[in-house]
């Protein structure tokens, strides 16, 4: 599978985002959108945007009783996104659902994965707050292998615990990472952090990154560096 750097457009206006698209007058970036963008602007701003020649990655984080998410995903699958997510502590019944309604009546469906934890939880936060007492990196796997074993087709996860994901479901269970930054950059409110080239190399297939390239002085040439970084 070929590595990508998507770029989340974490705006909460359409004008604000094709701005920022306007930019990229060379390659069409991978984008992703989620909540704050779709929920300002509907499933216009999908349309718009895939129209505009980029590929999407919908963020939604889906969790909810299976039959809800089921029919909410039927809904997502028309809208011609690569990529979509649900959060995996929603059971592996519930991803199974999603799946079935995800899948478009000719067999084709978008990229379909799961979070595990977000990567502004730590091990402290998880225990205290959601009262999982286990190894955040026994979690992350576990959830993993549920997600697998529903029939997803990777997770989100932490770049720090990508090259583990690919040991325990397989080098082709796709690992999307956010928590990516710049060596000299600032982390903001993430807490399990690697940089593009760390992220290549431990094994992530997708690296989502948002503020170091919407934020920066030049947002093409952050984007460009980001890109040699990681897929070389």
């Amino acid at each position: 599978m070929g590595k990508d750097v998507i770029i989340a457009c974490d705006f909460d206006s359409a004008e604000k985002t094709f701005a920022f698209l306007d930019k990229f007058t060379g390659r069409k970036p991978f984008v992703k959108i989620g909540m704050e963008l779709y929920y300002a602007e509907g499933p216009s701003i999908v349309r718009e945007i895939k129209k505009r020649g980029h590929k999407i990655f919908l963020d939604l984080k889906l969790h909810d009783i299976p039959n809800t998410v089921k029919k909410s995903m039927a809904v997502l699958s028309r809208l011609d996104v690569d990529m979509t997510n649900l959060h995996a502590a929603g059971t592996g019944r519930m991803m199974e659902a999603a799946i079935e309604g995800l899948t478009r009546p000719d067999g084709t469906r978008p990229i379909l994965i799961a979070v595990t934890q977000l990567t502004s939880t730590d091990e402290e936060t998880m225990k205290r707050d959601l009262l999982i007492n286990e190894p955040i990196g026994e979690v992350v796997m576990h959830y993993a292998s549920v997600a697998k074993g529903a029939g997803l087709d990777g997770v989100v996860c932490s770049p720090l615990e990508a090259g583990a994901v690919h040991d325990r479901c397989g080098k082709d269970f796709v690992t999307v990472t956010p928590g990516v930054r710049f060596a000299d950059g600032d982390i903001g409110d993430q807490k399990r952090v690697m940089t593009p080239a760390e992220a290549k190399r431990i094994g992530s297939d997708y690296i989502v990154v948002g503020r170091p390239i919407t934020a920066a002085e030049d947002p093409v040439a952050a984007y460009e560096r980001c890109c040699a970084e990681f897929i070389g």
